[in-house]
This record gives C-alpha cells, sequence and structure tokens, in this order.
C-alpha cells in the first residue's frame, strides 16, 4: 500500500481519480492547485503525486517543476494526469521532472500500473 496525492483541480475528476486508485489499495491525499500540491507534498511526503496540467494560479507543469528540484520533495515520482494530449506537452512535462504522463481520462489498469512500476523503483 503506497500514499498517493492527486491534485487536479475538477471535483469529478479528482473523485473518479481516487475511487481507482484507493480501489487497488492504496491511501489518497487530494489537493485542488499546485500550490496545495507543494503544502502535501512537503508535510505528508506521498510515495507518487497524480497532478493535473490545467489549474488556476500555478499549473501542473510549474508545481512538477518546483517539486522535482525542491531538495525535501525531489524523491517523489510525478505522473502527469491531463487532457493536453500533445507531444509537446509530454516532452514539456519531463522537462520539468515528470517520471510519466497519462491522458484524461486514465484507463485504470494502465495508471495502477504506471503507480505499481514507480513505486517498486
Amino acid at each position: 500500500m503506497a500514499k498517493i496525492l492527486v491534485v487536479d483541480d475538477s471535483p469529478t475528476i479528482l473523485a473518479g481519480t481516487t475511487k481507482i486508485i484507493e480501489k487497488a489499495g492504496h491511501d489518497v491525499i487530494q489537493a485542488e492547485s499546485g500550490a496545495q500540491a507543494i503544502k502535501k507534498a512537503t508535510s505528508d511526503n506521498p510515495d507518487v503525486i497524480i497532478m493535473d496540467v490545467v489549474m488556476p494560479d500555478m499549473n501542473g507543469f510549474q508545481a512538477t517543476r518546483k517539486l522535482t528540484t525542491t531538495p525535501e520533495t525531489q524523491h517523489i515520482p510525478v505522473i502527469m494526469l491531463t487532457t493536453k494530449d500533445q507531444e509537446t506537452d509530454k516532452v514539456w512535462a519531463k522537462r520539468q521532472g515528470a517520471s510519466d504522463y497519462i491522458v484524461k481520462p486514465p484507463n485504470p489498469k494502465d495508471l495502477l500500473e504506471k503507480i505499481n512500476n514507480l513505486i517498486k523503483s
């Protein structure tokens, strides 16, 4: 069982993603913004972060860059979960430090496989 931080400003996506992850036996922490994600990642030290991109104030790319370059959180892998499906978005996510990338809506099997791969590594 792992602790997963799910970050999304959409209550529907947040609830759906949380359900998939909890059904697999993991604990979920939720955040609704990039800034809130940084605070929760620092205080709760999750095993993996699932990060939306399009959010108000601080987007997921900015939050990922901050998380992956801060000593207290740089060890936490980030999976981007977004509607942005262009190859340039995927490349940019990797440059910000993201470990993986999934286009919404997530396929439960793929999402859990990516989480499990990151937990094992």
